[in-house]
C-alpha cells in the first residue's frame, strides 16, 4: 500500500518476523524508515510469543503498530524528528510517539463531534 505523509509517498508492508532481520536486532513489531520512505510491520501472528494470540487480539496490535509508525512518518516529513533537539529528541521519543498513536483516533473523534475538521 502507498500512503500520503505530507506530500512524500511511503510504502507500507507487512511482514513476516523472519523475513525481516530488523525486527529481532531492534526488539520491535514495526519501524518507520525516513530514508526508504517505508513502514513496516510485523505480522504479529509470526512474533516469537505471539503465536497462540486470537486473531481479534493481533489485528488490534497491528492497527497500534501501524498508527505508531504513520506518527514517526509525519515527525519525520515535518523536520522534527531530526530537529527537535539535540539530545532526548521529543519527537523520536517513544513514549511521545505512543501518546499521539493512542490518543489520536480520539482526537479526531472529538474534532468530527465538535465540527471542527
Amino acid at each position: 500500500m502507498k500512503l500520503n505523509i505530507l506530500g512524500t509517498e511511503y510504502t507500507v508492508t507487512t511482514k513476516k518476523y523472519d523475513e525481516d532481520e530488523y525486527f529481532k536486532r531492534s526488539d520491535c513489531s514495526g519501524y518507520c524508515s525516513q530514508s526508504l520512505k517505508e513502514i513496516v510491520v510485523c505480522d504479529m501472528a509470526t512474533y516469537p510469543g505471539w503465536e497462540h494470540e486470537p486473531q481479534e487480539v493481533i489485528d488490534i496490535q497491528k492497527r497500534l503498530t501501524l498508527r505508531h509508525e504513520i506518527v514517526h512518518a509525519f515527525f519525520n516529513e515535518s523536520g522534527l524528528s531530526c530537529n527537535s533537539s539535540q539530545t532526548d529528541a521529543w519527537a523520536r521519543n517513544e513514549e511521545m510517539v505512543d501518546w499521539f498513536a493512542l490518543q489520536g483516533p480520539k482526537i479526531y473523534k472529538a474534532w468530527q463531534e465538535a465540527g471542527a475538521l
